[in-house]
């Protein structure tokens, strides 16, 4: 049996925490960022905010104590990239020697345009390779007093899923990197069930950025529905996007046959054609005409994260000297208000090309 703390009560967070619990042999408890969150859970058997219609087992716990964190032997982080600094700043004294940390967050971080595994890595003071280990801490040790870990393995789960239907049970399949394949292979036995399929990797540069960068596309295809624009748009928007996608995460280190998997072109196919996806749903709206912070606002409180991505993505991609044409055109639609229609008539008249 394992202990798990999943970190973030939202939609892909609570729907992992069902899964892992559904498997049985695991101790899992889904942890809240405030007692109030956690409370209205418990009080409705439910998270009626982020996945509502799904009831959840009085043995699968739910908290807002962060001193569960240091019971754990695997933490999953869903926190949303923009909340991963501030949650983590509040749990580093709880985390300990010994644990595995693996992130399911689909992002790039603004201004830095590190990848999350790199956020956690960053926030945790990780020595680099070589540079020596914290000290072991016995789980009976005081919570205040846990050393920040210097050594602990961070790894990446990423793939076409969304939320409701791995609540629901439907069959899905995920990659899990870390750059230790022993690590890998024991996430893959310890989350692997009838119901969810892992597949390994030590590419967690593209399985990171082919989950992160796919949202960014996935906009661009909901505008382009939301425009009235039919298949052979969407089949074009989806293969030059995984082309765009994979140019930058090559350029970041990937292997282009990453991109090629689950967390490469399966996860931006569903995210693409799925009416399950915010992003999409941003996109759809923006290309009927309505504006960002209504669309947004109408989440209730769920997060695209391919509207923040993008501007990351941007900046990545001039870092490195790559060209991106659609995710700048998602850039000025969403950050400069450019006019949908306009920006699918500039992509559609750019200079002739060859396709590789």
């Amino acid at each position: 049996m394992s202990r798990i703390v999943v970190l973030g009560c939202g939609a892909w967070g609570t729907a992992l925490a069902l899964s892992l619990h559904r498997r049985q042999g695991h101790q899992v408890t889904l942890w809240a960022h405030s007692d109030e969150l956690a409370r209205q859970i418990l009080g409705a058997h439910e998270n009626t905010q982020f996945l509502p219609s799904f009831p959840l087992p009085e043995t699968l716990a739910v908290t807002g104590d962060c001193t569960a964190v240091a019971e754990a032997e695997i933490v999953l982080s869903v926190v949303p990239s923009e909340f991963l600094r501030p949650v983590l700043g509040r749990l580093r004294p709880y985390l300990r020697e010994g644990q595995i940390l693996l992130s399911a967050t689909k992002g790039v971080e603004n201004q830095t345009y590190l990848r999350m595994t790199e956020v956690i890595a960053e926030c945790l003071g990780k020595a680099a390779p070589g540079q020596g280990t914290a000290p072991t801490v016995p789980l009976s040790a005081p919570c205040s007093l846990l050393p920040v870990p210097c050594s602990l393995p961070i790894g990446a789960l990423s793939g076409p899923s969304f939320a409701q239907e791995v609540a629901q049970g439907q069959p899905t399949a995920l990659t899990v990197a870390f750059k230790d394949h022993t690590t890998a292979a024991l996430i893959q036995r310890e989350f692997s069930s009838e119901t969810l399929r892992l597949y390994t990797s030590t590419d967690m540069v593209g399985v990171e950025l082919g989950g992160a960068l796919k949202n960014v596309i996935a906009i661009a295809a909901g505008i382009a529905a939301g425009a009235g624009l039919a298949n052979n748009s969407a089949a074009a928007l989806i293969t030059r996007g995984i082309a765009e996608i994979t140019r930058l995460a090559v350029a970041c280190g990937a292997r282009r046959e990453t991109l090629a998997g689950l967390s490469g072109v399966g996860d931006l196919v569903l995210t693409c054609t799925g009416s399950l996806s915010r992003n999409r749903t941003v996109g759809q709206a923006l290309g009927q005409g309505r504006k960002l912070p209504e669309i947004l606002e109408s989440l209730g409180g769920k997060v695209a994260e391919g509207v923040l991505t993008t501007r990351a993505a941007l900046g990545l991609a001039r870092k490195r000297g790559i060209e991106m044409p659609i995710t700048e055109q998602m850039e000025l639609i969403l950050n400069e208000g450019k006019n949908p229609r306009e920006a699918i008539r500039e992509l559609m008249l750019r200079p002739g090309k060859e396709e590789h």
